[in-house]
C-alpha cells in the first residue's frame, strides 16, 4: 500500500526521472550516429597500428581536400576496389567522408569484405579540420 502513497504522491518526479535516464541510454541505443571513433582516436590508431585512412568520397571531392595519406576508394567502388587498395585486411581500416554519413555505409560494406577492424571516423573531414589536423589537396 505505501508503494502506491509514493508512486502517487510522487509521479511527476517518477516521470522526470525515468525520461531523464531515457534521454541519457538514447546515444548508446541508436549507435550514436556517423562513428564513435574521433580525429584523435583517428591519429592514434593511425600512429601506433599503422591505421590506413580510406576516403568514401567522389575523386572531385577528394581533390578539394583530404586527410594526409588517405587513399580515394569513392562509396559506390568500395566492393570492386577495396581489396586491390588495402591488401592487409587485419590492419585497422579508418572509412572518412565529408561528415561521416557514407563512412558509416562503408564500415558495413568493408567489415562485408573482411576488414573486421574498419570504423569510421566521427564527423569525416569536417571533424578533422575542426580539430586542426592537416589536410592535402591532390
Amino acid at each position: 500500500m505505501k508503494l502506491i502513497e509514493f508512486v502517487t504522491a510522487n509521479w511527476m518526479l517518477i516521470l522526470m526521472a525515468l525520461t531523464s535516464g531515457g534521454m541519457l541510454a538514447w546515444p548508446m541505443l541508436r549507435g550514436a550516429g556517423g562513428g564513435t571513433l574521433t580525429a584523435q582516436g583517428a591519429v592514434q590508431l593511425i600512429n601506433r597500428e599503422r591505421a590506413v585512412l580510406v576516403d568514401v568520397r567522389e575523386p572531385e571531392e577528394f581533390a578539394t581536400g583530404h586527410m594526409i595519406g588517405a587513399k580515394n576508394v569513392p562509396l559506390n567502388l568500395l566492393d570492386e576496389k577495396l581489396a586491390s587498395t588495402v591488401k592487409n585486411k587485419n590492419v585497422p581500416l579508418l572509412l572518412v567522408c565529408a561528415t561521416g554519413a557514407r563512412a558509416q555505409r562503408a564500415v558495413a560494406t568493408a567489415k562485408k569484405l573482411g576488414y573486421e577492424q574498419a570504423q569510421a571516423v566521427a564527423g569525416g573531414l569536417k571533424a578533422w579540420k575542426e580539430a586542426n589536423l592537416p589536410v592535402e589537396k591532390a
